[in-house]
C-alpha cells in the first residue's frame, strides 16, 4: 500500500473553488472535456491564435456552436487571441471580437495591447495570456485594470506563485469585475526552452514566426556540432537538448492547490480528442482526491500511467518544485504507450436498441481489440471488443469493406472515427 500523501498545513484555497481549464482544437475535443469533468475550456479561431500552424482552428461562424455547446453543459468558453498582431490583423481581430461580445464568450485571452484595448472598448472580459510574461506583483497589478486573471510566467516556482497570490489578497488587488484578480497556472503539456513560449528560432531560420503561431519547432530535432577548423561533426544524440519534457504537476498537485492559484491549465489544442478526455480526466480526479483526503502515491502512480498513454515527450515537474532545467526529451516526438490506428467510420446508430454501426476502412479488427470512437457528440469513448458482431453475425474478424455494430450508450453521427487502439509502450 502507497504511503498517503501528507496532507498541507494550510489549504490557501478550496479544491471546489479551483477552475480546470482544459484545451480544446475542435468540437470532438470540446466534448471531451465536459465528459471529462472540465469546467472551462479555450479555443482559437483563424490566424490569431498561438496554435495555427499545428491544428486546424475554428472559423468565426465557429464561435456560436462553442458558445451555444459551453452554456448547454454549463462550461465556460474562452478564446485565445495571444499573438503579436500587426496592422494587418486588425480588420480581423475587430471582426472576431465583435462576434465574441455578440455570442457571449465568457472571455478573450490575450497579450497585445490592441487585443487587450480593444477588449476593454467593447468591455469583454480579459485574461492576461502567459505570452505577456507576468513574473511580479507590479505586472499583476498593472494588468488588473483591465484583467480579471493572469495566466503566470511559466518559469516560477510555487514559492512565488503562493508569495503573489498572498499579495493579491493583502492589496485587495481587483480586476475590471471589482473581484480579487485571479492567479491561472499552466499545469501539464508541452514546453519550450524560450522564456513563456516567446521564441525566434523559427522566425530566424523559415521567416515563421512562433508568436504568431506559426513555429516550425526546430527545437524538436535532432542537431549536429562541426568543428570549423577540423571539418569533425558529431551527433548529439543522447538527448534532444533544445526539446523539453512535458510538463506534469499530477504529482506535486496539492502544492500547486496550496499555492493559491484559482485555473489550472492544460495546453493542447493542436492534440487529440483522446488527449483531452485522458488528461482532463486524470486532473479532475486529483482535485477530487485532494478535496477528499484520498491524494495517494498509489494513485498518482495510476494517473501517470493513464497520462503516458496518450501523447507526451516524458514528464517532469517544470520550474515549480524549483528544479533547474535539464529534463530533454530523449525521442523527436511522442513515447505515448498506447497508439491509436484509424479503421473505419461512422455509418448509423440505432437509438431504440442504442447500438452503432462503423464500416471497416482500413486494417482489421479482431475479437478482443479495444476501439476508440471519436465524434463531435460523443468526444471520446473506450469500448473492449468482448464479442464483435460483423455483418449482422458473430464473427472473429473485421475486414476492409464489412460492417462491424455494437452496443454505445452515446449516440454517434456519420462519419465519426473509430481507431484500434494497440499497445506501444516498447515504441
Amino acid at each position: 500500500m502507497a504511503k498517503k500523501k501528507e496532507k498541507p498545513i494550510l489549504a490557501i484555497m478550496k479544491v471546489s473553488e479551483i477552475e480546470l481549464l482544459s484545451p480544446a482544437g475542435s468540437f470532438d475535443c470540446i466534448q471531451a472535456a465536459i465528459n471529462a469533468g472540465a469546467d472551462a475550456i479555450y479555443f482559437g479561431v483563424e490566424q490569431l491564435n498561438m496554435r495555427t500552424r499545428s491544428s486546424v482552428s475554428f472559423s468565426i461562424s465557429d464561435i456560436k456552436a462553442v458558445s451555444a455547446l459551453c452554456k448547454l453543459n454549463h462550461i465556460k468558453a474562452y478564446i485565445t487571441l495571444n499573438t503579436v498582431m500587426y496592422e494587418h490583423d486588425m480588420q480581423l481581430l475587430h471582426t472576431i471580437l465583435k462576434e465574441v461580445k455578440k455570442q457571449g464568450i465568457d472571455a478573450v485571452i490575450a497579450a497585445d495591447f490592441a487585443v487587450i484595448e480593444y477588449c476593454n472598448q467593447l468591455q469583454i472580459p480579459l485574461h492576461i495570456s502567459t505570452q505577456a510574461n507576468v513574473s511580479n506583483l507590479e505586472a499583476v497589478q498593472f494588468f488588473s485594470r483591465f484583467a480579471d486573471v493572469v495566466v503566470l510566467a511559466r518559469e516560477l516556482t510555487l514559492k512565488q506563485v503562493a508569495q503573489l497570490g498572498a499579495a493579491i489578497k493583502l492589496k485587495k488587488i481587483t480586476g475590471p469585475s471589482g473581484e480579487l484578480v485571479k492567479l491561472e497556472l499552466f499545469v501539464h503539456g508541452a514546453l519550450c526552452m524560450a522564456v513563456s513560449g516567446k521564441c525566434y528560432l523559427s522566425l530566424h531560420t523559415q521567416n515563421a514566426s512562433a508568436n504568431r503561431g506559426a513555429c516550425v519547432q526546430n527545437c524538436r530535432r535532432p542537431y549536429i556540432v562541426k568543428d570549423a577548423e577540423t571539418n569533425e561533426e558529431l551527433l548529439i544524440d543522447n538527448e534532444y537538448i533544445m526539446s523539453p519534457k512535458d510538463l506534469c504537476t499530477i504529482g506535486i498537485l496539492d502544492q500547486v492547490v496550496n499555492s493559491g492559484v484559482q485555473v489550472l491549465k492544460i495546453e493542447g489544442r493542436s492534440k487529440g480528442a483522446d488527449y483531452v478526455y485522458t488528461v482532463t480526466k486524470c486532473y479532475r480526479e486529483a482535485l477530487n482526491a485532494i478535496e477528499n483526503n484520498s491524494f495517494t502515491n498509489e494513485n498518482i502512480e495510476d494517473w501517470l500511467k493513464q497520462l503516458s498513454t496518450v501523447y507526451n515527450r516524458g514528464f517532469w515537474n517544470g520550474y515549480y518544485a524549483g528544479h533547474q532545467l535539464g529534463e530533454w526529451t530523449a525521442t523527436p516526438g511522442s513515447i505515448a504507450t498506447e497508439k491509436k490506428i484509424y479503421v473505419g467510420k461512422g455509418s448509423k446508430y440505432y437509438p431504440k436498441i442504442k447500438v452503432a454501426e462503423f464500416i471497416i476502412e482500413s486494417g482489421t479488427v479482431k475479437s478482443g481489440d479495444t476501439l476508440m470512437i471519436i465524434g463531435a457528440a460523443i468526444g471520446m469513448a473506450k469500448e473492449k471488443m468482448d464479442t464483435l458482431t460483423v455483418n449482422g453475425i458473430q464473427c472473429d474478424q473485421a475486414v476492409k469493406g464489412d460492417k462491424i455494430t455494437f452496443p454505445l450508450g452515446t449516440k454517434i453521427a456519420a462519419g465519426d472515427k473509430i481507431y484500434k487502439i494497440v499497445d506501444n509502450s516498447n515504441g
